[in-house]
Parts: structure tokens; C-alpha cells; sequence
């Protein structure tokens, strides 16, 4: 499934899931309307006080057969609860998760990405941290702070946790997923190099695209063999394949559990291909104006144009 969370005309804060290329299901929306009609024998109560995608995921694997069931009865009682069957049109996508309570990158985690700066293979993930108060969504601005003049953006594949945990073993990490979205770790490169670390560089507000939708693993053949590109103005900048990563999803969530709780919600930006505009010559680094397309095979594109900060 393809699950979101998004704005309607009325600006109030919603989750749901895409029921084909034109409409979004309101889910809140649609229990209270299944609860009213009596169309299901029963709704799990966790499921009806779930106020966001977060919280809905954190009920666990029933929230997801829960949707399906939800799924299937929509698509086939065409009458049924169409007040909770919105156009996507009409809506403002917000990062699928925007309440994260982390947010874990990767750096140096793409062979052809360290190839390119002539750096050796890490022999051991190199975690960093974005602050969650960067998080923007499909179609929100990238907003250019005064104090860079030197931003970079890069595609990644995210991992958004779905089971809370601590020393995931890497057998068993496949399970505490939720499922993938795409993001863009945009990088202020001169404040991250004259810092000697990259938290405050990668964490200005708006630097954290993530969207348009979480798509759960059952979706995904294999989330390692997927195509992943970059556009600056539609014109080709990353292109490359997630097979390329020095260390998979799997890997990462067994890595960084062993110390750290991951968190259900909680997103992995799980680094970047080459291509990175700072590695170009001459470099690359965006403009207000721009527009940058982040596209991975199966999960989608994300789309954000850049301003300068007012």
C-alpha cells in the first residue's frame, strides 16, 4: 500500500492511503463512516483513536491488513463512504511522516559515491543526525538560509521504522520496517565543512524532503535493486541503482539499534549515489528558482522548488 499524509481546503492535518492515481483515502474519515454504517462487524479501537500516520503504524501489522480490508471494501462498494474518497488534486501532500521523532542519515554509503571523492569504503556505517524541524514535504519549498551560499541536494532512499526496538538482529529487521520513501538530504556544503561535522549543515529548515508516499515492503520486490535519480531543472544529475550501497536497510537498522532505540516513525536516510553537485567541476549548488526531482523505482518522485529564505 501507498500510505500519506496530507492537507485538504480546510488545512487541518490527515493520514491516508492512495486508492488509485486520481484519489486518497481519508481513514479517520472512513472508520467513522464504517462505523456509522455498520458496513464492518468491528473496528479495533487503536485504530480509531490513531490521529496520525505515526500512531496508526504503531498499532502494527493489523493497522496494515486493517487498510487493505478498508481498501478492498472501497473499491468494490463504489457507493460507500465517498465523503472519505478525496482527489488528490485537491490536496497538499505532507511528508509522510511528518511528526518523526528522529531522523538517522548515512553518509558515504553508496560505492560509486565515495569513488567520486576518491574516499575508501567505510568499513562500518558513518551515522549523522537531521533534525526532524527540517522536514518538508512533495511540492514544499527548499528554502535557502542567508548564512550558505554553497546548498547541495541528494537523493536517498528512506527507511521509515514501523516497531519500536532496540538490537535488531539483521535477520529480523526486515520486520520492524514500515516501509520506503523517497527523500533529499540537502546539504549546506560550507557550513557542514568549515563545522568538521554535518548536523548543523544538513539540519536548516526545509533541508529534509521526504514524500510523496510511505510504501510498504509488500510493494517492493527487492528495496536494494532499485533505480535512483536526481533531476536539477530536469536536467540529469544522480543516477544510479540502491544495489550500490555499501550497506542495505537491513544492515542499517541492525547497525544503529544496537545502541539507539529506534522509534516507530522514526526515519533512515540511507545515503546518497554520486553525482552530489559539490563533486561536479565546476560545482553545482542550487539557486532560488530551482527545481529538484528526487524519482526511485517503485516508490515515486518528490518534487521541490527552491526560494530564498525571507
Amino acid at each position: 500500500m501507498r500510505f500519506c499524509s496530507f492537507r485538504g481546503g480546510d488545512g487541518i492535518p490527515r493520514f491516508g492511503f492512495q486508492l488509485d492515481d486520481r484519489y486518497i483515502v481519508d481513514i479517520p474519515a472512513a472508520l467513522a463512516c464504517l462505523a456509522e454504517s455498520r458496513l464492518v462487524a468491528a473496528i479495533p479501537r487503536p485504530l480509531l483513536r490513531a490521529s496520525d500516520l505515526k500512531t496508526w503504524l504503531a498499532v502494527g501489522p493489523s493497522a496494515l491488513d486493517f487498510a487493505e480490508q478498508l481498501r478492498q471494501l472501497l473499491l468494490s462498494e463504489q457507493d460507500s463512504c465517498r465523503s472519505a474518497v478525496l482527489e488528490t488534486s485537491g490536496l497538499r501532500l505532507a511528508p509522510p511522516i511528518p511528526n518523526a521523532g528522529k531522523i538517522i542519515a548515512i553518509g558515504l554509503n553508496y560505492r560509486d559515491h565515495a569513488a567520486e571523492q576518491k574516499a575508501p569504503l567505510p568499513k562500518a556505517p558513518l551515522i549523522f543526525a537531521k533534525f526532524p524541524t527540517a522536514l518538508i514535504g512533495h511540492e514544499d519549498e527548499i528554502r535557502l538560509p542567508d548564512i550558505s551560499q554553497k546548498v547541495d541536494v541528494e537523493a536517498e532512499l528512506c527507511v521509515v521504522i514501523g516497531k519500536t526496538g532496540r538490537g535488531f538482529a539483521e535477520s529480523a529487521a526486515r520486520g520492524a520496517i514500515a516501509g520506503y520513501t523517497v527523500g533529499n538530504d540537502v546539504s549546506a556544503r560550507d557550513l557542514q565543512f568549515s563545522d568538521k561535522q554535518w548536523v548543523r549543515g544538513k539540519s536548516c529548515d526545509t533541508f529534509a524532503p521526504s514524500g510523496p508516499f510511505l510504501v510498504t515492503p509488500d510493494e517492493i520486490a527487492d528495496p536494494h535493486d532499485l533505480k535512483i535519480e536526481l533531476k536539477l531543472n530536469g536536467r540529469l544529475q544522480q543516477s544510479s541503482n540502491t544495489r550500490e550501497m555499501v550497506f542495505n536497510s537491513y544492515a542499517l537498522v541492525a547497525y544503529i539499534s544496537q545502541s539507539i532505540t529506534l522509534e516507530t516513525g522514526d526515519l533512515i536516510y540511507t545515503g546518497t549515489p554520486a553525482g552530489v553537485g559539490v563533486f561536479r567541476d565546476p560545482p553545482v549548488f542550487v539557486k532560488p528558482g530551482d527545481v529538484v526531482e528526487v524519482s526511485i523505482e517503485k516508490i515515486g518522485t518528490l518534487r521541490n522548488r527552491v526560494a530564498q529564505e525571507p
